[in-house]
């Protein structure tokens, strides 16, 4: 896709503005930490691997004219506020703690040459992210028979990171292989990035998409009509359990139920060991009124309570693989992503 989700350019983060998708195509310039951190909380800029590369250009910017201490102190205040922004998705801390690292290796250098540094390592970690989704998606390829009917949720694809894409590049790689593919793309809600933005990346690339809602999908999988179900995710536990959008875990029951594989692509950057299952991933709740209002009209009447979780969590046991860029992982997880992540 020709739109860039982020790049650095004269020392300043440009992003598109994804919540105006897909009726207004808009860039935002940021040029100081804090905007980049709003940017992330407000879904400027939204996918756990996009987040972690605008992350990562965050710290470079909040760097800038500092050296010695006063740049370790400035790093700590930096990463306190870009951590707290949207804390489900494991890339974010990932990317902030990466930066922490080349800052502390080269703490000697004056102000000048250690902004150029943490810049440098910035703009590695987005170059990084789209050679990772194209390995992925090489290997989620060989997962896709042809032609193929693919169901998707919410939006991991070149918006959600530095491009290319996580469960849309593994549509992307198949193909560019020669096989036939077609997506039906859940809506998701409430904040509709399948509708909104899927259907945008999939209808440029010419890839035929169908939207439906989010209640449909039970029916479709009946249907017998789709091959397989490919989502994203923000942070993978050690055991496999996959933190993804809120209504991910029941289009992976239906799957099951229907006898449907169910994929999920995951960047080894998204799989935290440290966590040992699912019931260890904090889960973001966000602000009621993505539920209650559209627009800035009513959708519910005034003091009603709303439950606004944004993710949800899959077992292990309803996921078929887990495809990274190092390889396609199976059960047992436990054993099989600690093998991967030995490899990355």
């Amino acid at each position: 896709m020709a739109v860039k989700t982020i790049e650095w350019r004269s020392d300043t983060v440009r992003m598109i503005d994804q919540r105006l998708l897909p009726t207004r195509e808009v860039v935002r310039t940021y040029r100081d930490y804090r905007g980049v951190g709003e940017a992330i909380r407000t879904m400027v800029i939204r996918g756990a691997p996009a987040i972690g590369v605008a992350a990562a250009m965050g710290v470079a910017l909040g760097m800038e004219g500092c050296s010695g201490e006063k740049a370790r102190k400035r790093f700590d205040q930096v990463a306190k506020w870009l951590k707290a922004t949207r804390p489900t998705a494991v890339n974010l801390a990932w990317a902030v703690d990466r930066m922490g690292l080349v800052l502390e290796a080269n703490l000697s250098l004056n102000a000048e040459q250690l902004f150029r540094r943490m810049r440098e390592e910035a703009i590695t970690i987005c170059k990084e992210d789209i050679a990772i989704n194209r390995a992925m998606g090489a290997h989620g390829a060989t997962l896709i028979e042809s032609p193929a009917t693919i169901l998707t949720h919410c939006n991991a694809g070149a918006l959600a990171t530095a491009g290319y894409g996580t469960a849309l590049g593994v549509i992307r790689a198949a193909r560019e292989q020669g096989k036939k593919v077609r997506v039906f793309a859940d809506e998701t809600r409430p904040f509709l990035q399948g509708a909104r933005l899927t259907a945008w990346e999939l209808h440029k690339d010419r890839i035929p998409v169908t939207v439906i809602a989010d209640n449909m999908a039970g029916t479709v999988l009946r249907s017998g009509k789709i091959s397989c179900v490919i989502v994203g995710t923000d942070r993978t536990a050690a055991n496999g359990d996959v933190a993804n959008k809120i209504g991910t875990y029941p289009l992976a029951v239906l799957a099951r139920r229907h006898k449907v594989p169910f994929y999920v692509a995951a960047p080894l950057s998204s799989i935290d060991l440290a966590c040992r299952d699912g019931s260890h991933i904090p889960i973001e709740e966000r602000s009621p009124k993505e539920i209650s209002e559209l627009n800035g009209k009513a959708l519910t009447p005034k003091g009603i309570a709303i439950f606004n979780p944004a993710f949800d969590v899959t077992p292990a046991e309803l996921v078929t693989a887990i495809i990274t860029e190092k390889g396609i992982a199976r059960a047992p997880y436990k054993r099989s992503l600690a093998a991967l992540k030995r490899e990355g």
